[in-house]
């Protein structure tokens, strides 16, 4: 086994991220952060809210072992007011609750040729769930923001090594994003205690962002004056063509619009079989710059497209149902597709165009199926 290059000290170089190479079949690392990482089955978006076990899971390094009775959470940086706060303290604050729609943002990164080596997504790294909490803004104002502030740091409790470098989790927000009324300091997920692989004792919620800005096993909240270098900041996260290229941050999630397989699958190659006559097909449709304004359905491998129905959202950040009568014409092989276009006027592409680190990779559902004859 080749040693693991670990950095000690800061401004040390990263390693670039790994490109398979053509041809290459999925590596045994890969499989062993597939087997710790979940995709949400996509039969699951029948539910409004994904139930908690099958909501996605990204866990960059272990989860830690943090005792709520003495977790603290630490508020300082560039404040008047520096805290010191425990469980009790924030569940004493005003609690409110938010339905949000979370997407990794490597979702999709395996469709991708030539393939960044990372966790596997497909399509599923997605999910929805009712986050309760406290709103951050009132705390950050409470503590008295300096008038120099630009960002706002968010540490977590897991640590491990990335690319070389070694590094406790940390992200930023730029102030105006951390001071939205929506940002949630959140203890509970769907009604219950957040359980330990979602972040529990508290983890950030940001509406509209990819995943990796919600901050989980949350342990420091840090108000700079300057903006954040780390490398999840700086080196992870940025859409890129070469290892050496600064790249273009990631922040909100593009639109997506996913359908539930219909019929039922093959064990191994999951293709899926339709018995013949009508089939209404359903989904969810989201975007983090709401609200998705439309949904169109391909049922001949995107020669012509059909707008689908499309149904109101639980909450602003929230998927929106979605639903389409089709009738095929007899038995035969289709390819269905679908995607969706948001208030920006921003529209999934057929095709994703690469990046290094596969990241935020929109393009369209394909879902073959066979309709038996009758």
């Amino acid at each position: 086994m080749s040693a693991i290059p670990v950095a000690t000290g800061p401004g040390l170089p990263s390693l670039p991220a790994r490109i398979a190479e053509p041809g290459e079949a999925i590596t045994l690392e890969e499989l062993r952060l597939a087997s710790r990482n979940h995709a949400m089955p996509l039969e699951a978006l029948r539910h409004e809210l994904t139930p908690v076990g099958l909501h996605y899971l990204l866990i960059h390094y272990d989860i830690p072992e943090l005792d709520p009775a003495h977790w603290r959470l630490m508020l300082g940086g560039a404040v008047e007011h520096p805290m010191v706060l425990g469980l009790g303290d924030l569940r004493a604050r005003p609690r409110v609750t938010h339905t949000v729609t979370l997407e990794c943002a490597g979702n999709g990164r395996a469709q991708l040729e030539p393939r960044p080596l990372s966790q596997p997504w497909l399509d599923g790294g997605v999910g929805t769930a009712e986050w309760t909490g406290t709103p951050l803004a009132p705390l950050l104002r409470e503590a008295g923001l300096a008038d120099a502030a630009v960002e706002v740091l968010f540490t977590g409790a897991d640590h491990g090594v990335e690319r070389g470098v070694e590094q406790t989790f940390a992200r930023s927000l730029p102030l105006a994003e951390a001071l939205r009324e929506d940002v949630l300091l959140a203890d509970t997920m769907n009604g219950a205690p957040l359980p330990p692989q979602h972040g529990a004792p508290l983890r950030l919620v940001v509406p509209g962002w990819y995943g990796m800005a919600h901050v989980k096993w949350l342990t420091g909240i840090t108000v700079l004056t300057e903006p954040f270098t780390g490398f999840q900041q700086t080196t992870a996260y940025r859409l890129k063509q070469e290892a050496d290229e600064p790249g273009e941050p990631i922040t909100r999630i593009g639109p997506r619009a996913l359908m539930v397989p219909p019929g039922f699958p093959d064990f191994m190659s999951r293709a899926r079989i339709c018995e013949p006559g009508g089939q209404l097909l359903t989904g969810r449709a989201w975007s983090g710059r709401p609200p998705v304004t439309g949904v169109e359905v391909s049922t001949d491998g995107g020669g012509s497209w059909r707008q689908a129905s499309l149904g109101p959202a639980p909450d602003e950040y929230a998927w929106q149902p979605w639903h389409h009568h089709w009738q095929p014409p007899g038995p035969g092989e289709y390819r269905l597709m679908v995607r969706a276009t948001d208030a920006d006027g921003r529209e999934q592409p057929v095709g994703q165009a690469w990046n290094r680190q596969g990241m935020v990779n929109n393009a369209v559902q394909v879902v073959d199926v066979v309709v038996r004859e009758r």
